[in-house]
């Protein structure tokens, strides 16, 4: 069983929602990263989703597109990533761990390679934002291979037929984005996630994660109603970037945050 479906099932079990905290790999400075990973989930994270640095960010507003140059002009790539990765399973072996990022750099490195190291490291899941799943058999075919799970992204302006291709390619959860625009807007409507989710569900019994607009506790406990994860992303950047000098404050503010999700999610 994969590290996902089992963090899936054991919260099902419990009644509970999963928490993601997204983080961009190498931002502020590469020593950050796998420190703050152990520390979010001490603050209560379930499952995380490390973001791969890009030049062209496009589903990403201005903060994480500040993350991934932050992180860009510390030479963060892909092969650095997944050592993060495998550094941070030597103290923990069973939080999930997702990366999320852009076609290009898995197309530079190679499918069969990348699938390889990631799997090797302990990666569980690969979210990449710009390869529909018409185009995904090459990139499937490898993550299968490896025992990764091919994760994907559903729009508010998805149409069933669209929802229903992309669930049937998708494995360990299902990514909602729930809003109109990139990560990190304002315009999060809670009734419309929740009759979306509704929808999706006719055609999957895969765990429906949501993110993007996702910025404070309340927020959070409202969109664990009805979602299986809430995915937290730009409030934790901003956060770091507040911060970028002072590591201890960056774990304080960021692990302050989560555990305030934590607890609203939770009650």
């Amino acid at each position: 069983m994969s590290r996902i479906k089992a963090c899936f099932d054991s919260l099902k079990q419990r009644n509970r929602t999963a928490l993601i905290p997204y983080i961009m790999a190498g931002d502020p400075e590469p020593g950050v990263t796998v420190a703050l990973m152990h520390a979010m989930v001490e603050a209560g994270a379930d499952l995380i989703e490390l973001g791969v640095p890009f030049s062209d960010p496009m589903a990403d507003g201005p903060v994480i597109q500040a993350a991934s140059e932050r992180a860009l002009e510390h030479h963060i790539g892909l092969r650095t990533v997944i050592d993060m990765v495998r550094n941070f399973r030597q103290q923990d072996s069973t939080t999930p761990v997702v990366l999320m990022g852009y076609l290009n750099p898995l197309e530079v490195m190679g499918y069969a390679p990348f699938a390889a190291a990631a799997a090797e490291a302990g990666v569980d899941g690969v979210l990449t934002v710009d390869i529909p799943p018409e185009e995904s058999h090459d990139l499937i075919e490898m993550l299968h291979q490896h025992g990764l799970d091919p994760i994907y992204l559903i729009a508010p302006t998805s149409t069933s037929a669209r929802i229903q291709s992309i669930c049937a390619n998708a494995s360990g959860f299902v990514y909602y984005v729930s809003l109109k625009g990139v990560t990190g807007a304002a315009n999060l409507q809670v009734q419309a996630v929740e009759d979306k989710l509704k929808e999706i569900r006719t055609y999957t019994d895969l765990p429906l994660g949501v993110g993007f607009g996702i910025s404070d506790a309340e927020r959070a406990a409202q969109v664990s109603q009805s979602a299986d994860a809430v995915v937290v992303g730009s409030a934790i950047i901003k956060r770091i970037a507040a911060n970028i000098t002072d590591q201890t404050a960056i774990s304080a503010e960021v692990t302050s945050l989560l555990r305030s999700m934590r607890q609203a999610m939770d009650s």
